[in-house]
């Protein structure tokens, strides 16, 4: 598995939204310039897996166009390795990752 999510986008769309899993992973937001903007989780507390919560998201952050996902049980690691990453190659977090976790240091290779 890689480090970075490489699935490809999915744009936003009702149809897209409805045929979301009921299941438990992570998944990331992109804007209309494909720049990841967003990175969340589908946790246990989550209603309906990442249907529920990539649903909500989107709806609260009107820059979002596009999503991928990745399911996956260990899915609080997965996030916190997805959010290093990111602020590795962007010496940044994304825009909406706010408040920002408690973080570890990833030196990931290209």
């Amino acid at each position: 598995m890689a480090i970075r999510l490489t699935k490809p986008w999915i744009p936003i769309d009702a149809n897209a939204l409805a045929s979301l899993p009921g299941q438990l992973g992570v998944y990331e937001f992109s804007n209309a310039a494909g720049e990841v903007i967003f990175i969340g989780r589908a946790d246990a507390r989550s209603l309906f897996g990442l249907r529920s919560e990539i649903a909500a998201h989107a709806k609260t952050i009107g820059a979002a166009r596009a999503y991928r996902l990745e399911i996956t049980t260990a899915y609080h690691t997965r996030y916190l390795e997805l959010l290093m990453v990111h602020r590795a190659d962007h010496a940044r977090l994304p825009k909406y990752n706010v408040p920002v976790p408690s973080l570890g240091r990833l030196s990931p290779g290209r």
